[in-house]
């Protein structure tokens, strides 16, 4: 758990440095997240570092310290931070770092499988905050579209998510079926249900980072190469 955190604080040192480049315009052009600008997406890492505090804090405390009041409630702190200048809202993501490092940093080895609900209804050891806050980092700085993209995440990290994210869509009835193969790692994932001739749908080829980013919105899988059909298939929404 130090070594994740070491990522996590790295990870989130480089999101600053990007984010301190910007300027009161460049917070309020968009993103690649539809509807969001720049600055809903600083905000929305700043408001989940302080969610995984609390979570973090319901874990080593025993005392329910929920990640958000409701859906509705983290969809307004978002949409009221927004706006504000860009030194603000890199202010904001880092002090709310800081209060997540903190809050990890006192949490005992035992404390991290106790179980703590997330806002949707979900229930994970806490240890699942911790994964889940360098995915948010990653994934969110290139979302910000400011010169950080998906061939710079980490090797190890893109082939952990590429795997969490071919589970997720694979457990998911509205996936549409498909194989795919990491290029560079020489890795084969099939999402659907297989028949006696292989998996339904298209086998799509290509880098870890550029199978992961198409899958989560965030590129057009431009780079890969289809067999099978004639267009990319069209993922669902996760995040």
């Amino acid at each position: 758990m130090r070594e994740l955190l070491a990522q996590i604080t790295a990870a989130t040192g480089d999101l600053i440095k990007t984010a301190a480049g910007l300027t009161d315009h460049d917070v309020r052009r968009p993103s690649l997240l539809p509807g969001w600008s720049r600055g809903h997406v600083l905000t929305h890492v700043a408001r989940n570092a302080d969610g995984g505090t609390r979570l973090l804090t319901w874990a080593r405390t025993g005392v329910e310290s929920h990640e958000y009041p409701s859906m509705a409630a983290r969809a307004e702190e978002i949409e009221a931070g927004s706006g504000r200048p860009a030194a603000d809202l890199v202010a904001d993501v880092r002090e709310s770092a800081s209060r997540f490092a903190e809050a990890y940093t006192k949490l005992a080895p035992d404390a991290w499988s106790h179980v703590v609900r997330w806002t949707a209804g979900h229930e994970h050891p806490a240890s699942r905050a911790a994964d889940a806050r360098l995915t948010e980092v990653f994934i969110h700085h290139v979302d910000l579209a400011a010169g950080f993209t998906p061939a710079d995440w980490p090797a190890d990290f893109t082939s952990r998510q590429l795997k969490t994210v071919a589970a997720a869509f694979d457990r998911r009835p509205d996936t549409p079926g498909m194989r795919l193969h990491a290029t560079d790692t020489d890795t084969t994932l099939t999402i659907g249900p297989s028949g006696p001739s292989g998996p339904s749908g298209p086998t799509i080829t290509g880098p870890q980072h550029a199978l992961l980013s198409w899958l989560l919105g965030r590129s057009a899988g431009e780079t890969l190469d289809l067999q099978g059909e004639e267009v990319l298939p069209a993922p669902p929404f996760l995040y």
